[in-house]
């Protein structure tokens, strides 16, 4: 371990998981890490897993067995409002349906997770104030200057992408999640949208975490892991996701 910190952003070692006693699905991760600043790509069907690990690994879900350290912080160790707020503060998290609030404004949408993490909201204030820092995201991945006050139900798809994305990133979270975020994209909005994103990952030396089924993705990563080399699963996921 450095002096600056632990240089694994994630590290998982045993971890054993199951939805409840009586379900038959359970996934199992010896032994995996991702390294800080690092983008990743892991690769999965559906059912192979990826709900649930990522589910896991931003503490959403609590392992009942082996240890999982995310920034340093063993998960088990804290209750679930603790788990609630320590997601909030470290980590952007991009869902395959975006998840925005259909009737707030774009502006409304970006500074949410803001509501939940002080730390964050320090930052974003710090860097021009927070709705400044909001348009200043929105610009920086390609939205119009004047798309702040509409509603999140009138946006394209593609708005709506990077919208969630710029909620993501505001107050610079030191882990990046992303969920299947190009699956509604063509080939060319993809690539747009990828390095967009990477470039204001990269502004703050985030790690990210990418999951999807899409292999043409991997040539964009500094590592890409196969699901089924790092996990073993009971079952296919699909019944318990």
């Amino acid at each position: 371990m450095s002096a600056e910190g632990p240089t694994d952003a994630v590290s998982l070692r045993g971890v054993e998981y199951k939805w409840n006693a009586r379900d038959a699905f359970g996934l199992s991760v010896g032994e995996f890490a991702v390294s800080r600043g690092e983008r990743l790509l892991l690769l999965g069907a559906s059912g192979s897993g990826k709900s649930t690990l990522l589910s896991l690994l931003t503490g959403i879900a609590l392992a009942q067995a082996g240890s999982l350290e995310i920034l340093g912080q063993r998960l088990d160790a804290l209750g679930s409002s603790g788990r609630d707020r320590f997601r909030a503060e470290h980590f952007g998290i991009i869902f395959q349906m975006f998840n925005l609030l259909p009737y707030g404004n774009v502006i409304d949408n970006v500074l949410l997770p803001l509501s939940f993490a002080p730390a964050r909201r320090t930052r974003a204030a710090a860097a021009g104030g927070t709705e400044g820092e909001a348009r200043r995201l929105l610009l920086a991945l390609g939205l119009p200057a004047d798309i702040g006050r509409r509603t999140a139900a009138t946006l394209s798809v593609g708005q709506q992408q990077r919208v969630a994305t710029a909620r993501a990133l505001i107050g610079s979270p030191e882990i990046i999640v992303a969920d299947e975020p190009t699956s509604a994209l063509d080939d060319d909005r993809q690539q747009d949208f990828l390095d967009l994103l990477f470039g204001q990952i990269d502004a703050t030396n985030a790690t990210l975490i990418m999951v999807s089924h899409d292999r043409r993705l991997a040539r964009h990563f500094t590592r890409v892991v196969e699901l089924t080399d790092i996990l073993t699963t009971s079952q296919r996921e699909g019944a318990a996701t």
